[in-house]
């Protein structure tokens, strides 16, 4: 997951995200030809990126705007869910009046617990203290955020259940943003490794602690609220595995026969329990608008982790990027501060792997098969491994959550999945060498380049692809021709 994966939290965490957020169509097709998410760097730190989204109002004219530069407040929908409240905790709303004035000034600390915080002070995203804890448990996020909720996914089998095969290909391959809107319905995705992933991250926290999770004071509500809207999506997603009780206190997990007492631990630690994925999350400092990175539980970084990069602004986070202070500082920051609640995010990033490294911290001994090409390696060993992020802004806290799960996938997988050999051995052959370098498949091309080209003779003979077919990026991208098919086939339907 490298630059490409290379977000705001992760070194390399790719949030290539959207410089030319406050460009003409034009200015926005040059920066899209020249910078991108999907950047890795040599050493192949590892994690995610995001990319760009149109803002829906105009954005800070320069850094020193970003002070008086928030994201648009959903007190509307607030509204909404006051209108169905039961007499009781209407009251404890109060009437909703809301001063500009006294909001600018009676800002939580960037530290600041808004538990213990007085009644009277304002979160960042236009909420009063006293309105977030009349909400109390578990509210209606969807409303809140105008992200709905999934729909039920009753055939769904998690011993059968085989994540979506992502091939997020490109060419031309250039550093370009290739962001879309988030598939509501698959913000969490699970699948058969799920028994297997939790464990292996619960191990993985007992034996790095603070390096692999943690979160700094001031995070307590972005916290919590992550915690509650990833247990209601799982509940409505996939409600034949996962119970709420009724009074919000305890979580069932039928698929590893546990219940998490929700009060007893900490929010981070119930989803280590639950939710197989990587969640890091910024805040704003009022003091400067910078967004920092104040929590997170990340289990699958690679060349970077949590405890190196916690408490840094964005631009920390990615002084390993090449050109980045130059050419991204500007409108990443800018993107941040504006970002809405409903309009999430998603995008991928991949690279090519021997076996399956989920977690690979600076110094880990796996790094070293980045260092020869082993005559000796097998191509059953190589896998590709898929970054597949999202990038969401919560409507309570207005931390904006980066989320991202490693999927790993032989590449013999390859072989029936049309265009996917031509199209990566385009990458690999005529690829911009600096990119290349940056992504690093160099130690096991030995392998995956005579696999493709066998894989795409044998497409071309079968009449499966055309023999004078001109590589690019597919129309479906991130899918292949054929791809539900063979997803259902793999899963028993």
């Amino acid at each position: 997951m490298a630059l490409s994966t290379a977000i705001w939290l992760a070194s390399a965490i790719t949030l290539s995200l959207l410089t030319f957020l406050a460009l003409n169509r034009s200015q926005k097709n040059v920066v899209l030809r020249r910078m991108g998410l999907g950047r890795r760097t040599a050493s192949r730190p590892s994690t995610p990126s995001l990319e760009k989204q149109t803002a829906s109002k105009p954005l800070a004219s320069s850094i020193s705007d970003l002070v008086s530069t928030f994201p648009p407040a959903p007190r509307g929908q607030l509204k909404i869910m006051v209108e169905k409240m039961p007499p009781a905790q209407r009251q404890a709303m109060g009437d909703l009046s809301f001063s500009t004035n006294t909001f600018t000034n009676s800002l939580l600390g960037l530290d600041e617990d808004y538990r213990a915080a007085d009644d009277s002070k304002y979160c960042f995203t236009g909420f009063s203290v006293k309105e977030i804890k009349a909400l109390g448990d578990f509210p209606d996020y969807s409303t809140l955020s105008e992200v709905p909720l999934p729909q039920p996914y009753p055939e769904f089998d998690i011993d059968k259940a085989k994540p979506r095969p992502y091939r997020p290909f490109r060419w031309a391959y250039h550093q370009t943003m290739s962001l879309t809107k988030l598939e509501t319905d698959w913000w969490l995705e699970l699948e058969s490794t799920y028994r297997k992933r939790i464990a292996q991250r619960q191990e993985l926290y007992a034996k790095h602690g603070k390096d692999v999770l943690q979160y700094l004071p001031g995070s307590e509500l972005a916290c919590k609220e992550l915690m509650e809207m990833c247990l209601q999506f799982l509940c409505a997603r996939y409600p034949q595995y996962f119970v709420l009780s009724a009074d919000k206190s305890r979580f069932e997990n039928k698929i590893l026969g546990t219940v998490s007492v929700i009060k007893e631990k900490h929010p981070l630690l119930v989803l280590l329990d639950n939710v197989p994925e990587d969640f890091g999350m910024v805040l704003r400092d009022p003091k400067t608008g910078y967004y920092v990175f104040r929590s997170g539980m990340i289990c699958s970084a690679m060349g970077w982790n949590v405890g190196t990069k916690i408490g840094m602004r964005l631009d920390e986070i990615h002084t390993p990027i090449p050109d980045y202070k130059e050419k991204m500082q500007f409108s990443m920051d800018r993107f941040f501060s504006k970002m809405p609640a409903n309009k999430p995010i998603q995008r991928g990033s991949w690279g090519l792997e021997v076996d399956q490294p989920l977690y690979m911290p600076p110094g880990d001994p796996h790094a070293s098969y980045r260092d020869i090409q082993d005559a000796a390696l097998a191509r059953s060993r190589v896998h590709l491994r898929v970054d597949w992020q999202t990038l969401r802004r919560l409507p309570l806290s207005g931390a904006v959550v980066f989320n991202f799960k490693a999927l790993f996938t032989p590449i013999e997988e390859f072989r029936d999945e049309p265009y996917v050999p031509s199209l990566v051995l385009k990458v690999l052959r005529e690829g911009k060498e600096n990119l290349m370098k940056y992504k690093n498949t160099w130690h096991t091309e030995h392998v995956v380049i005579p696999a493709l080209e066998e894989y795409e003779r044998e497409q071309i003979e079968k009449g499966d692809v055309e023999k004078d077919w001109e590589v690019k990026t597919l129309d479906d991208s991130p899918w292949f021709p054929g791809w539900k098919d063979k997803w259902h086939r793999q899963q028993g339907f």
